[in-house]
């Protein structure tokens, strides 16, 4: 039953994604003429922290949280789904790659921006997400202890 679930709330999860990082014009998501992309780790990161009182706390609140975010349900749920994936490095590399693949079809399609502090913040979610995994996983089979004793 969690799995069915789990597979219902991924689903939703992934079209509400599809959509703000493609679909999206309040993201910016509108076709441009040029290629924008960053590749220099932890540029836009700094910029954004150092303009935050010329972009305003709410924009850079969620550019930079909202990266991180996004991936957190990624980190959480893909190891319920697939057994296999419930190796932190696993997720760590399963979350970069999503990652990458987005930033480079934003960056091939010309939607958004190719940016890698993106993968950094998304990778970093995904982590945290896969740590929350792990900490209910814990306290789940503990508990399950606890009630046959």
């Amino acid at each position: 039953m969690i799995r069915l679930v789990s597979w219902i709330v991924f689903s939703i999860y992934l079209i509400v994604m599809v959509y703000f990082l493609f679909f999206s014009e309040q993201m910016g998501r509108i076709p441009r003429d040029t290629y924008c992309y960053n590749l220099r780790p932890f540029a836009e990161i700094g910029r954004y922290l150092q303009y935050s009182n010329t972009i305003g706390s709410f924009n850079v609140l969620l550019n930079l949280a909202g990266n991180v975010l996004c991936f957190i349900p990624f980190g959480f749920v893909i190891p319920i789904l697939s057994g296999r994936q419930r190796k932190g490095y696993r997720m760590f590399f399963l979350s970069f790659l999503a990652s990458l693949i987005v930033e480079l079809l934003q960056l091939v399609s010309k939607l958004g921006s190719c940016d890698v502090d993106d993968i950094i913040l998304n990778t970093l979610g995904g982590v945290i997400g896969y740590l929350l995994f792990s900490v209910c996983n814990r306290i789940l089979h503990w508990k399950g202890r606890m009630n046959k004793s």
